[in-house]
């Protein structure tokens, strides 16, 4: 049985929860989202203003479908109501990112300056050159772009240049020896 699938999802006040068959509609704040629960299954409501997840059939795929049902339910209730941001740092001498709307401006070390288009419900910010924040209220949608961002220059091994998530370690080799 799934230990995150037995924990309740607490809405906070302003979030309103629509369960409409296995298409779950959360409306909050920041807008609104939906998902799609597998055919194993439930959502209801239980006591105290929470959500509970239940399963369908005994099965053990269907403990791993309510665990994966709690988590991805109890991220929209997060991104609706609070949201989600990634930070990334540059880390290179000419390495630039510059905000402009809803394009990010790289200067990435390359013969020509990247332009990063941001999709919808994505916002960018560059609080100074070599920092950038994607922020969002969809986990999966903010965690895709700052990979797609980073992959532009993934950080090198041996002198660490490149983009990083900012809690990122990357391990440093030694160069080669003569």
């Amino acid at each position: 049985m799934s230990r995150v699938a037995k924990k309740p999802i607490s809405i906070p006040a302003g979030v309103d929860v629509t369960v409409d068959g296995q298409l779950v509609t959360v409306k909050g704040p920041k807008g609104q989202l939906q998902h799609n629960l597998h055919e194993f299954v439930a959502l209801s409501q239980g006591e105290n203003n929470d959500l509970v997840v239940e399963t369908k059939s005994k099965e053990k795929t269907a403990w791993a479908q309510a665990g994966t049902a709690r988590a991805v339910v109890n991220n929209l209730v997060v991104g609706v109501s609070t949201g989600f941001e990634k930070k990334l740092t540059l880390i290179g001498v000419g390495y630039r990112a510059q905000a402009k709307g809803k394009t990010l401006g790289l200067s990435l070390g390359f013969s020509h300056p990247v332009d990063y288009e941001a999709p919808e419900g994505i916002t960018i910010e560059t609080p100074s050159q070599t920092e950038i924040v994607v922020k969002g209220m969809d986990k999966h949608l903010v965690g895709q772009v700052a990979a797609n961002i980073r992959a532009y220059r993934p950080p090198e091994p041996y002198k660490g240049k490149g983009v990083r998530y900012t809690d990122e370690y990357v391990a440093r080799k030694e160069a080669k020896k003569k």
